[in-house]
């Protein structure tokens, strides 16, 4: 598959500081509407869902009319989504004259990626509240524009000085192609976690639905025609894709002191959203209900391949038909959950490795699993409230060919993490074997074109045009020139962390440091946005460009793409980069490294969902214990050959960087050290 730029299309990202809480009530008695009684704490920390966890039709109903009032108050017609906890898309609303594109749009001036690509509406609003609920649970509440602010290349507002995002790059996750995020079935809500079809969304304009301190959704907005991220996360702005959607969380707000805008990270508070109900238009207290909106208003519409048409309810997360389900028999005593197919069946059960002699057991599997979640559950938390509550993490363990040999997670770890942790594994995984310099030259530029930044969904046809492709053996010469190591990426002599992945993959390197050049793997600051990252964009834009491109043609236009037969929406490839060890593509940011049989590459191990840090500390130290259990079976690299050895341009680079003192209930300290 080879690598394309696609003339375009357009993503975004907001913050708020919306007032609200877990009250199915929509008031309370004092001022801000839509939050419980007392002072806002839902009293839930991660063991609350039931099976009475879900958004009903009359929930849903109720979320779209409050949404479409505030919408017609502002005179900004929208596109409104809503889904369940695992990204199932329940329901799907189209105002009259309401936007059909959002053009991404960093508002850097950068060429390239997906800048300047116009995405249908009902796409980016998809993405956005995918983000929005993935991103939180019982212990935190994040909006798609929390997630803008996680993600960009400097974490401090306005300092320039200041390290990327700890979610560095989490944008391209969830994709369309992912083999590990299932499909829509084409007739209602079944088994998740979801797809989303243009990976997580740093725009506003994403709230969470909660009930009863419980997330049980999202909603999504496409009202101003830009998908973009907010650059300034210091100023308040007004975004009528997040006043929208905040008119439609009012009684299905976050608990305020769950919300992102009460929680640090890197010693900053994070960012929720930039309006309060009281600021809206009007009291969505006074919404005229669902059943009232006629013709003129808009209509509910199909989605092909996340939605039939007819609103449906959410599923309860945690029962066996969300597709989280709780597993005490292969993990007695550590309150593990692991991903069903929704009928009872482990998705991701501990099985033997695939890559020969050397393979990992299933047993080997399980030990590190379960070594791994008994880390997680004496780990601080680092984003989750009550404070002293522990880390929710999800475990991945691959092995060298990028196949899952086993999932498990923390009770109310976040969602996203099921994808992006076998991104991590698979990142560590296949940087550190000998075969990734070939892999990545397999991957052949070939002449696919891009849409055109003219694209009118009601003129029935758009033509692709082609567009100079880029080999992304590029980056490779580029790593190899940057440490300098003639054999990188060839010789299998270095093992590479995902957290060492990511320090060369930064606009700046060092991280954080204006001036510098970049990471051998990102392109320049000059070029370099949330939707052009380089390297991690490259591998998966032709297959997130060709489903786009499907779906256009699904909903009726006629799609020329110089030759190229576009499959229907349904039968999305599984494999984003045309790298079987890749499929789902890579991640920047801590949290994987590389197990070994001696001296012996056999896979990797990753964790995500409560802290960069914190994952570190969950896959090193889990894989250092489970090697003791197993008798020294398997461990960590060698200290001889981690990628810490190496100090390009005069920095070193980092292996893992567990937190100083992790444990609950403990005065241990630098636990990582001399492992």
């Amino acid at each position: 598959m080879g690598i394309i730029r696609w003339c375009a299309l357009s993503l975004g990202v907001a913050l708020l500081f919306a007032c609200g809480g877990g009250s199915n009530t929509g008031s309370d008695e004092g001022t801000n509407p839509g939050t419980p009684p007392g002072n806002g704490d839902s009293g839930c920390a991660g063991s609350c869902a039931n099976s009475s966890s879900f958004l009903t039709v009359e929930d849903i109903q109720k979320v779209i009319a409050q949404a479409v009032a505030e919408a017609q108050a502002q005179g900004k017609p929208a596109t409104i989504t809503v889904i369940d906890r695992v990204g199932n898309v329940l329901a799907a609303y189209r105002m009259t004259g309401a936007p059909r594109t959002q053009r991404v749009d960093s508002e850097r001036g950068v060429v390239g990626g997906l800048e300047g690509l116009e995405i249908p509406s009902e796409l980016t609003a998809i993405a956005k509240a995918l983000t929005a609920v993935y991103f939180s649970s019982e212990g935190n509440a994040f909006t798609s524009r929390t997630a803008g602010q996680l993600a960009q290349e400097h974490f401090a507002p306005g300092d320039i000085t200041a390290p990327s995002g700890p979610l560095f790059g989490v944008q391209f996750s969830q994709l369309p192609c992912s083999d590990i995020s299932r499909r829509f079935n084409g007739i209602g809500p079944d088994a998740g976690p979801h797809r989303s079809p243009i990976g997580l969304a740093a725009d506003p304009g994403g709230l969470p639905l909660y009930k009863a301190g419980v997330p049980v959704g999202a909603i999504g907005v496409s009202a101003d025609g830009i998908y973009g991220v907010d650059t300034n996360s210091g100023d308040i702005d007004r975004n009528f894709d997040e006043i929208v959607a905040v008119a439609g969380t009012f009684g299905f707000a976050a608990p305020l002191d769950r919300r992102a805008d009460r929680i640090t990270a890197g010693g900053l508070t994070l960012r929720y959203a930039d309006i309060e109900f009281a600021q809206l238009a009007r009291d969505p207290a006074t919404a005229p209900a669902f059943a009232s909106l006629g013709a003129s208003a808009g209509e509910v519409f199909a989605i092909p391949g996340f939605f039939s048409g007819t609103i449906a309810r959410g599923l309860a997360f945690g029962q066996i038909e969300s597709g989280i389900r709780p597993d005490p028999v292969n993990f007695p005593g550590l309150d593990a959950f692991v991903v069903d197919d929704g009928t009872g069946t482990n998705r991701f059960p501990p099985i033997d490795g695939t890559d020969g002699p050397d393979a990992l057991t299933a047993n080997e599997v399980l030990t590190l699993l379960r070594e791994s979640l008994a880390v997680a559950n004496r780990t601080r938390a680092q984003v989750r409230k009550p404070l002293g509550s522990p880390a929710g993490e999800t475990v991945v363990v691959v092995d060298t060919n990028g196949v899952v040999l086993g999932i498990v997670r923390s009770r109310d770890s976040l969602l996203d993490a099921v994808d992006v942790t076998t991104q991590k594994a698979r990142t560590a995984a296949f940087f550190s074997g000998g075969y990734a310099a070939a892999d990545i030259a397999s991957v052949t530029p070939q002449p696919l074109g891009l849409l055109s930044s003219s694209l009118d969904l009601g003129n029935g046809s758009i033509a692709f045009t082609t567009f100079a492709p880029i080999s992304p053996f590029d980056y490779v010469s580029a790593l190899r020139a940057f440490l300098p190591q003639d054999g990188a990426l060839a010789d299998g002599a270095v093992a590479y962390s995902n957290r060492a992945i990511g320090n060369i993959s930064r606009p700046f390197y060092p991280d954080g440091v204006p001036g510098r050049p970049p990471g051998p793997l990102s392109p320049s600051i000059a070029s370099w946005s949330v939707f052009n990252t380089g390297l991690e964009l490259d591998l998966v834009y032709p297959q997130t460009a060709l489903f786009v491109a499907s779906y256009l043609q699904e909903i009726g236009l006629t799609v020329s793409l110089d030759g190229t037969e576009l499959p229907p929406i349904g039968e999305a490839p599984r494999n984003c980069t045309g790298i079987d060890r890749l499929p789902n593509g890579i991640s920047l940011f801590g949290g994987s490294v590389p197990i070994y049989r001696g001296g012996t590459l056999v896979g990797a191990i990753g964790a995500s969902g409560d802290g960069t840090d914190q994952s570190d500390l969950v896959a090193f130290l889990g894989l250092h214990n489970a090697g003791v259990t197993l008798g020294g079976a398997i461990g960590n690299a060698a200290t001889g050959i981690r990628a810490d050895n190496l100090v390009p341009q005069g920095a070193r680079l980092l292996y893992v960087q567990c937190p100083q003192a992790p444990f609950l209930n403990s005065n241990e300290q630098y636990v990582c050290e001399g492992k």
